[in-house]
């Protein structure tokens, strides 16, 4: 069996989808569990809606949220003939979950507020694109991945139950198998013990898809996506940047801990445990062999640059000059467990401490809220962060020609500085 993943880029037209339907032709007869995001920028979209609904503003959250119906009924239209009046009830049925909500007012924390809206997003695609393989003779079973994936509560970037999911998946999908050679399902999304729909953290998908590499033992994972395979940077900030043909799982570890957007963070590590490849390939041109991910270390690697923008940079100094010491440190590690939030740099000096952090608005402001109460609390926005891995002799002096770096980090294999964005 292969794990097949698609991301909202690659279903967020009609031609793309039917793009999709003709690559899945080419592998009719092998057993495929296949993962899909939301559809385009629904996240996003979804994103906004649950802001607007959390600050008050009901009528222009159900105007956003009609909206995001109005995209998907588009694309039933569009898509659909035989499977059309059957799709449109399911959707109907997804659809009425978020407005019922929406009708209400908030009572718990916005993390909860923002799963049970923006998990919607990857119900609604796989929903319209079963349909669709079905009319096209790739007939597939739909399944709620909420029925499988077991989480905790912790809203946002929830923690899988291994044993339960493990159970679920077992009792659930693979009996699927022996009726049907696909099953579709979504990425990014779970569910409590409660029944109440958490998600995985932004970008969960391909956690989701190996998540089912592991659970089912996958020959592979395939995550097909609009780039030709991993790059060294992001080819829209660096027109120069090359494909890498192999990367070793702990390299791309390595890639996702400084924020590179190709692979999930959490993904690598349940394919390492089973030894699952991993390929990332071109969704547009699939003859590409794009990047094979496995234990193998490849001999030589470029520059691998990444650029993590919104980054906030919190100066913390001590009230009487004395200096920071190990209990204020240890506070500020407490602190930030606390509120959930995790530090991309921190620098520690004789009576300051500077901590640079992705700009999370009501997580930033508790911090500095908490961290008042032992340290004088400076918050400054408009940061990004720029990681090199492997620098090569002048690469930072020439990205960073001009600007101002107030904080920097280097090592053999890594250089980190902190630069203000250009709007900025």
């Amino acid at each position: 069996m292969k794990i097949f993943k698609f991301g909202g880029a690659s279903v967020s037209t009609v031609e793309r989808i039917q793009h999709m339907a003709a690559i899945l032709q080419e592998y009719r007869e092998e057993p495929l569990m296949i993962i899909v995001s939301a559809i385009g920028k629904t996240t996003n979209a979804l994103e906004k809606v649950a802001e607007t609904w959390f600050a008050g503003k009901k009528e222009d959250a159900l105007e956003l949220f009609r909206q995001v119906r109005h995209t998907h009924d588009d694309f039933a239209k569009y898509l659909l003939v035989r499977e059309a009046l059957p799709t449109e009830h399911r959707l109907n049925d997804l659809y009425t979950e978020v407005e019922w909500l929406l009708h209400d007012k908030p009572v718990r924390e916005y993390d909860y507020y923002y799963d049970q809206i923006v998990c919607i997003g990857e119900l609604l695609s796989t929903t319209l694109i079963s349909a669709y393989l079905n009319e096209e003779g790739l007939s597939s079973e739909w399944v709620d991945v909420r029925d499988v994936f077991r989480t905790d509560d912790n809203f946002r970037d929830a923690g899988i139950n291994w044993v339960t999911t493990q159970k679920q998946s077992d009792e659930r999908i693979r009996p699927l198998f022996q009726r049907t050679k696909r099953v579709i399902t979504q990425g990014f999304i779970g569910a409590t013990d409660e029944n109440e729909s958490t998600t995985l953290g932004r970008e969960g998908s391909d956690y989701t898809a190996a998540i089912f590499a592991s659970l089912l033992d996958a020959e592979s994972l395939t995550i097909w996506k609009d780039v030709k395979g991993v790059m060294n940077a992001d080819p829209k900030q660096f027109p120069t940047a090359e494909i890498i043909p192999e990367l070793s799982y702990e390299e791309v570890i390595e890639m996702a801990y400084y924020g590179a957007q190709v692979i999930h963070p959490k993904t690598i590590k349940p394919l390492q445990n089973r030894q699952i490849p991993l390929y990332v390939r071109s969704f547009i041109d699939p003859e590409e062999p794009g990047t094979i991910i496995h234990q193998q270390c490849a001999q030589v690697l470029p520059p691998i640059i990444v650029i993590k923008k919104n980054q906030v940079l919190l100066q913390l100094k001590t009230m009487d000059f004395s200096f920071v010491g190990e209990k204020p440190v240890a506070e500020l590690y407490h602190w930030l467990e606390q509120v959930r939030i995790r530090p991309n740099l921190i620098s520690t000096g004789a009576v300051s401490v500077q901590v640079c952090l992705d700009d999370h608005p009501e997580k930033i402001d508790r911090l500095a809220s908490l961290a008042a109460t032992r340290f004088d609390v400076q918050v400054e926005r408009g940061y990004m962060l720029l990681t090199i891995r492997h620098p090569q002799k002048g690469l930072l002096e020439g990205l960073t020609k001009g600007q101002e770096i107030p904080l920097l980090q280097q090592n053999r294999d890594v250089v980190q500085a902190l630069l203000k964005e250009k709007n900025h």
